[in-house]
């Protein structure tokens, strides 16, 4: 019985000094340069992907369509 009071002792022991080494360990605050870098690049192809299908000539005048319908008053 002895052993086994030990024994859970000696885990609980563990186990409160790596909860105080997790506590205090840093946290990570934010991106890393690579995730920026990713972002970044996402970031561009998607705005190139937009500029195309904004400026290719079907959605052009779809576009221009609905600006002269609004400054029409919607007629």
């Amino acid at each position: 019985m002895q052993k086994a009071v030990r024994a859970v002792a000696a885990v609980r022991g563990r186990m409160r000094a790596l909860v105080r080494r997790v506590r205090q360990a840093p946290r990570d605050a934010g991106m890393v340069t690579s995730e920026y870098a990713v972002g970044i690049i996402a970031a561009v192809a998607f705005a190139a992907v937009l500029y195309k299908v904004v400026t290719s000539g079907q959605v052009q005048t779809e576009l221009q369509d609905i600006v002269k319908r609004a400054l029409d008053g919607g007629s």
